[in-house]
């Protein structure tokens, strides 16, 4: 079976580094890519060299100063033909989860003895190792159930006005209805009006529940 060759994206350097090492050590063509460099990946991924791309998921400020977030890399990733591996430290499921519904075959935590990580990638490498469909399919199912309910999220947000908008920035600042009354110069019955018809158009019982709307949009 054919051993695709492996470049590491991580803005570790010794995390690069060491993989690459490791990886060369088992025969395997392997670059490493450090993202915050100029030009860094953009010219890895226009040469026409295929092949598995190991990828962090937090990679730092690029060259412009603009934060590297590896889930927006995935597509553009597998637009060149490349698999992509997740390598990394983070926690963040919701963003685990997007990176793999986004093409990514699998991930591998940090925290795993350095000598898995070293086999498994090497394993997928050669097309030895496949990752478990289950806790993939998971996953993506996760993220399509959060991005429709962020959807309809958005769909509630884009029924209120401008004015019903800065009320409710105003109780997300924790100002009472009095509060809001006087700085907008009406009475407060007008501002608990506002506020019924922000709970109708968001779908929520109370003010909490708007507040937390708001600062799930915003």
């Amino acid at each position: 079976m054919t051993t695709v060759p492996v470049t590491i994206v991580d803005d570790h350097q010794l995390v690069g580094v060491a993989l690459t090492a490791a990886l060369r050590a088992h025969g395997i063509r392997t670059r490493y890519v450090d993202p915050t460099a100029d030009p860094g990946l953009p010219a890895a991924l226009d040469d026409d060299d295929p092949g598995l791309v190991v990828l962090d998921l937090d990679l730092g400020p690029g060259p412009d100063g603009a934060s590297i977030d590896g889930v927006d890399l995935v597509p553009r990733v597998r637009a060149t033909g490349r698999d992509v591996l997740l390598l990394t430290g983070s926690r963040d499921r919701p963003r685990i989860a997007a990176a793999v519904a986004a093409g990514a075959l699998g991930w591998l935590a940090k925290s795993l003895p350095f000598d898995e990580i070293v086999a498994t990638i090497a394993a997928t490498a050669r097309g030895e190792h496949r990752f478990d469909p289950g806790p993939r399919s998971a996953l993506v199912a996760e993220h399509h159930a959060a991005a429709g309910a962020r959807r309809e999220l958005d769909r509630r947000w884009s029924r209120l006005t401008p004015r019903e908008r800065e009320v409710l920035a105003r109780l997300v600042d924790g100002r009472r209805v009095a509060d809001v009354a006087r700085e907008f110069v009406v009475a407060e019955a007008t501002v608990r009006t506002q506020v019924r018809s922000i709970l109708a158009k968001l779908e929520v019982r109370s003010q909490l529940e708007a507040v937390a709307v708001a600062r799930t949009v915003g």
